[in-house]
């Protein structure tokens, strides 16, 4: 089926968009978009692909769902938009890579700049209704999204996983460690925060494993 998103992508994942799930799955979104309030905007579904290039990814950083209120998800886990408020969990990751690596804690929480490094800032389910956190949940984007991790694991080397929180560590059996670097950590919300993930340093040692693998660092 034709998917917009980014051309290395659609090539690596074609098989895919073929599959008896995805047409499913692409059903439900669309009626979805057309009887409630869905986020992202439908054009910016597969905005993180679309701004990191398969060929271009070094790190993946795993989200479970957008956000939920208006204007703040834009298709990147944990990003939100220029000028919306950043949530509680952006300022605590944000807080740590100021602790771990000194950089000063942005005005804004869009990520793009980070995307646009070879971040791949990508949620399990790229979908979500307004004010109803996990509601695409087991709609089937997991099964595409733990493809797309798969592909990185089978078609790069040397990127770096970071795993926040149980949901996503439990994605840690895709990925091959023989060829990547994994990071675990508790998830950067208020409610866990304080049981590891302050003071994980995995900005400073993600950095350390690109430069010593000869790809370039991220300026987080």
């Amino acid at each position: 089926m034709e998917v917009k998103i980014e051309k290395s992508w659609k090539t690596a994942l074609a098989e895919e968009f073929e599959k008896p799930y995805f047409s499913e799955l692409t059903n439900k979104i669309k009626t979805a978009y057309i009887e409630r309030t869905v986020f992202p905007a439908p054009k910016n579904v597969f905005n993180a692909f679309n701004l990191c290039p398969l060929d271009k990814v070094n790190v993946v950083i795993l989200g479970q769902d957008p956000y939920h209120g208006p204007g703040q998800a834009h298709g990147l886990s944990f990003s939100v938009q220029d000028g919306v408020r950043q949530p509680p969990s952006l300022q605590n990751i944000y807080k740590e890579i100021e602790a771990d690596i000194g950089t000063e804690i942005p005005e804004s929480g869009n990520l793009e700049r980070w995307a646009k490094q070879g971040v791949l800032l990508l949620n399990a389910t790229l979908t979500v209704e307004k004010d109803n956190a996990g509601s695409h949940q087991g709609l089937g984007w997991e099964t595409f999204t733990d493809a797309v991790i798969k592909t990185i694991s089978d078609q790069k080397e040397h990127a770096v996983f970071l795993l926040w929180g149980n949901f996503a560590r439990s994605k840690a059996t895709l990925v091959d460690k023989q060829k990547h670097l994994v990071l675990e950590a508790p998830h950067p919300s208020p409610f866990s925060v304080h049981s590891g993930f302050f003071g994980c340093r995995h900005f400073s040692k993600t950095n350390e494993y690109l430069k010593i693998n000869g790809l370039k660092m991220i300026m987080w």
